[in-house]
């Protein structure tokens, strides 16, 4: 079975149309059509038929694009395999939420510069979607994404997953209001009728605060959004409302931080990868130093598993969104 046509029956299955497989593969719609014809003939099963204007998977399709993902995977796992004894070197593209990139990616340049001179990092800031449709694109190498323990990534035993640390949120308020320090339910009934300030390009603190607001009897307004915390922080001191906040944030001046506790909101960090990939030298070097850059800073504490919060776990298949 020829390989080349195995991924092309894949991308079929992925994107939904030989134009859309043609263009994505940089050859002509016919070609696909003639690739699928002769990969029908050697497995004797009809795997394509007609659907509308378009095509479709038949049954034997569709398994086949089952079977085709671990082999495409396993025939990837087994090339790098060859060269894991190689000195890394390549160009590793790598996406991830602005504070992964600018606390632990950034400092890795310099270091990989001076010790492997032939590692490139080619670098893209994107909330944690955007990144997974990037590296499920294969557009990217490694993307760094996160959840929290009150809302927990799907799984996606697609992708390879491996927790890197965890941080408290506090709830950012302004300076002159009267929040009692208390439990998390009874710090959010306090904040009730309340303005709240949101993530614009991700859904999970927004989670995290519906999901508390709901504990605490009452359903958030939330009116304003901002994708830079610094920019959360000075909506918070105008006055425009209160947010989530990572607790190891300076608070600007009109911003008081109330601790969250029973429960606990906790940020949990990852480096998700497609299978196999891992064992590319350049790309297991630069998760390795993730984690040492994670240990150095105090971040890793008891939080993100494959389970849920509780000892760092190995690497694990789910995928954070």
């Amino acid at each position: 079975m020829d390989t080349r046509r195995l991924a092309l029956l894949c991308e079929l299955s992925r994107l939904g149309s030989m134009r859309a497989v043609a263009e994505n593969c940089h050859v002509t719609t016919s070609t696909v059509s003639q690739q699928l014809a002769a990969l029908a003939k050697e497995v004797g099963q009809v795997l394509v038929e007609p659907d509308g204007r378009g095509v479709r998977l038949t049954p034997a399709g569709r398994r086949l694009v089952e079977h085709g993902a671990r082999i495409l995977d396993t025939v990837e796992a087994a090339r790098l395999d060859l060269s894991t004894g190689a000195e890394p070197n390549g160009t590793v593209r790598v996406a991830g939420y602005l504070t992964a990139v600018r606390d632990f990616l950034l400092p890795l340049v310099v270091r990989l510069s001076e010790q492997y001179p032939r590692v490139r990092l080619l670098v893209r800031e994107h909330e944690p979607p955007e990144s997974l449709a990037l590296l499920a694109d294969d557009a990217v190498d490694l993307a760094l994404t996160y959840d929290y323990n009150l809302a927990p990534a799907p799984a996606d035993r697609s992708v390879e997953v491996t927790p890197l640390w965890s941080a408290d949120w506090v709830l950012a308020v302004p300076a002159g209001l009267d929040v009692p320090a208390a439990s998390s339910t009874e710090v959010f009934a306090a904040c009730a009728g309340l303005d709240w300030i949101a993530n614009s390009r991700h859904t999970a603190d927004e989670t995290v605060v519906r999901t508390l607001a709901s504990m605490a009897g009452f359903t958030p307004r939330v009116t304003h959004r901002a994708d830079s915390l610094d920019l959360v922080q000075h909506m918070v001191a105008a006055g425009l409302g209160v947010a989530l906040l990572p607790a190891d944030r300076a608070p600007l001046t009109g911003v008081r931080i109330v601790p969250l506790a029973d429960p606990p909101v906790v940020l949990r960090a990852y480096a998700v990868a497609r299978p196999g990939r891992l064992q590319w030298p350049a790309l297991a070097l630069v998760r390795a130093l993730l984690q040492e850059g994670a240990g150095r800073t105090g971040r890793v504490r008891p939080g993100p598993t494959a389970g849920g919060v509780g000892r760092p776990a190995p690497t694990a298949r789910f995928a954070p969104g």
